[in-house]
């Protein structure tokens, strides 16, 4: 996972779906009350409310940032039983993504209704902002649940999709999406279709606890996540691609510890680099924050780690990792240290080419017992190679965000 040094300040809240966005003026606080009871006269006093209360356009009247505010309230009601406001849209509007089209609100709602009813969506609204003259860009994660599978497969999609607004009537005439995974976003994409079946594999995941995440932008090489802080319990190892110092660190979670507390297993299992030369390593088991650990329940993560037990051996230790932005390559196969070494290699590349600036050194992520034979097994989660800088620098300053987050 390697972390690259992401600017706060372009980061908004990332609400899920059903959950609404902060960012709204003192008026749109009273209409979208309103809105709520009266949702047969949205429209009607959205439009009002432009007319009295802000700066109108000398041409048509349309407030463009009015719209992006109502955005930031509406769009993160997608896949929820409100939905989104069907009154904010012409009745023609032009709807695009790779692999869908629809020319009319009503298709457009039948689109989301049918992903509710064959997937288990969730969209996240990382910004809104005006690009145009009658142009609004969006960014966002979506993340869908095929359940017709028996395994589930989960989908993930993130970009950006451009809405245009009819300068006559004040309301949305297009909707485009552009995927971040693929190049040619166009209808119909063939390379759109492909992005889609691959992530409908078939995979086993380890059902333990792992590191909280959000994936904030999924291209071809690569996904950057936002990781949530947690806790670890680690020791010297040997390479990356060893086990050495594996038994010690799950020695602690089995009861060698000064109060013989057993501890719930987790997932993945790290060996981290911190150096250029990734020579100095060290292997890091998952402690879990949710389980019932005897006793101890606490959302407080720094009360959870002082209430842990110490480590028996003086060779092992437990700290906090602070979570932070990462960038993350999955691949299968047998991890030996040459192919960890390549890989680690080819990310730095891609990220350097987009550029982000990781930093230096690398952590592999393995959901198996690491002293396991990897070769024959086909159905596994893959392994994934991630880049963490631990420490408080994670959301270091720099000129990044335009490259990961705007459009």
């Amino acid at each position: 996972m390697a972390t690259t040094q992401l600017s706060l300040q372009i980061l908004r809240p990332l609400p899920a779906a059903g959950q609404t966005c902060g960012r709204q003026s003192d008026s749109f606080q009273s209409r979208n009350s309103t809105i709520r009871t009266r949702r047969n006269m949205k429209w009607v006093l959205r439009l009002s409310l432009v007319d009295q209360n802000q700066p109108q356009s000398q041409s048509t009247g349309v407030d463009v940032k009015q719209l992006v505010d109502f955005l930031y309230d509406d769009l993160p009601h997608l896949f929820d039983d409100q939905g989104i406001d069907r009154t904010a849209y012409d009745e023609l509007v032009k709807f695009r993504d790779p692999i869908t089209k629809h020319d009319s609100i009503s298709g457009y709602l039948f689109n989301i209704a049918l992903l509710k009813n064959l997937f288990r969506p969730q969209f996240f609204l990382h910004w809104v902002k005006q690009t145009g003259t009658y142009e609004i860009t969006t960014r966002w994660t979506m993340v869908m649940k095929f359940m017709l599978f028996p395994w589930k497969p989960e989908l993930v999609f993130t970009g950006t999709s451009i809405m245009g607004i009819n300068p006559q009537t004040g309301k949305f005439n297009s909707h485009s999406d552009f995927w971040d995974s693929i190049e040619n976003n166009n209808y119909f994409s063939l390379e759109g279709l492909w992005n889609v079946v691959k992530q409908l594999r078939i995979y086993k995941t380890p059902d333990l606890e792992t590191p909280k995440y959000q994936i904030l932008k999924r291209t071809a090489n690569y996904e950057v996540r936002k990781y949530s802080p947690f806790i670890v319990v680690e020791t010297n190892g040997d390479k990356l691609s060893g086990s050495s110092g594996f038994n010690d660190v799950t020695g602690y979670i089995f009861g060698k510890n000064s109060t013989m507390e057993k501890i719930p297993m987790t997932t993945p299992v790290f060996t981290q680099a911190n150096d250029a030369g990734l020579s100095k390593v060290s292997i890091q088991v998952v402690l879990p924050l949710e389980k019932d650990l005897s006793r101890r329940r606490s959302s407080n993560i720094f009360v959870f780690l002082n209430s842990l037990p110490n480590p028996n051996q003086e060779t092992v230790s437990i700290r906090k990792v602070e979570g932070g932005i990462a960038a993350v390559d999955k691949f299968s196969g047998e991890p030996t240290e040459a192919i960890v070494c390549q890989k680690e290699k080819a990310l730095r590349s891609c990220l350097v080419k987009d550029g982000l600036k990781p930093k230096m050194g690398c952590l592999l992520a393995r959901y198996n017992d690491p002293g396991r034979t990897w070769r024959f097994i086909m159905d596994e989660r893959p392994k994934e190679f991630w880049w963490l800088h631990p420490g408080t620098v994670l959301y270091s300053r720099c000129d990044l965000s335009k490259a990961v987050f705007n459009p």
